[in-house]
């Protein structure tokens, strides 16, 4: 990924935009810890109103954004499920996906190591964000988005976004099994950790093998390690800590 091309000077350089074929009515970018104004554990650039930083902070950090881009941005009550919406930038909705036909909105998903997804279609009309953990990715959010977008999947784009890596993914028993059980070739997605009965999971491999399944196959991104990146906010590396965003819009 390369910076997100700015003014000289300007902070938001260091956000990152996906190196995809998406056309060239779609935009994208996701933020990194620059340009922000919270402290402590929450240093940067934090987006997340439910993790403890000052209202007044995070609050100011959106308002950076927004600018930044020059797009309003639709926010998610995100908690692990499969609900998908039409992107709304004047509610917060219960949702971990959200999909928009309208230009200068943005769909808009929180991370700290779970995997971000952005979604286009070919002809660059709609788009779609969708936050998948290990949870939602098991119970078919990205089914769920796929969905929403309500385009032929051979037209559907996909970028993988920044989330925790295969070195740094520990899941016990249980998880592995949820997924094998479903997609028996998912058993290559986890390695033994070094700890009796738990696995190291590749989420980036999980979904890919779950939009696979769905006969999407234009999948492009993946393999940066939140954990191990302090550019990003990383819950099993820091508890307390804030989240950034992968935003999609069209423009």
């Amino acid at each position: 990924m390369k910076p997100l091309s700015a003014e000289p000077g300007a902070w938001h350089h260091a956000w990152l935009r996906p190196q995809w074929p998406a056309p060239a009515t779609v935009r994208a970018c996701v933020t990194t810890r620059a340009g922000g104004i919270s402290r402590g554990s929450y240093d940067g650039l934090n987006l997340g109103l439910h993790v403890g930083d000052a209202v007044a902070d995070v609050i100011e950090n959106r308002r950076r954004l927004s600018q930044a881009l020059g797009c309003r941005l639709a926010w998610l009550d995100q908690v692990h499920g499969v609900q998908v919406v039409e992107a709304d930038p004047a509610a917060t909705l219960r949702a971990d996906a959200s999909w928009t036909a309208t230009p200068g909105v943005a769909c808009a998903i929180m991370t700290a190591d779970c995997l971000p997804l952005l979604f286009c279609d070919r002809a660059g009309q709609r788009v779609a964000a969708a936050h998948a953990g290990w949870r939602g990715l098991a119970n078919g959010v990205l089914e769920a988005t796929v969905r929403a977008l309500g385009v032929p999947v051979n037209d559907v784009l996909v970028w993988l976004g920044p989330a925790i890596g295969p070195a740094a993914f520990e899941v016990g028993e249980e998880v592995r099994e949820v997924f094998v059980a479903v997609q028996p070739e998912a058993s290559a997605a986890f390695a033994p950790s070094g700890n009796t009965g738990r696995w190291l999971a590749d989420l980036y491999a999980l979904a890919r093998l779950r939009l696979a399944a769905q006969g999407i196959t234009a999948v492009y991104g993946g393999g940066q390690c939140t954990y191990s990146d302090p550019r990003f906010y990383s819950y099993r590396r820091n508890a307390c800590t804030g989240r950034f965003t992968s935003l999609i819009w069209l423009g």
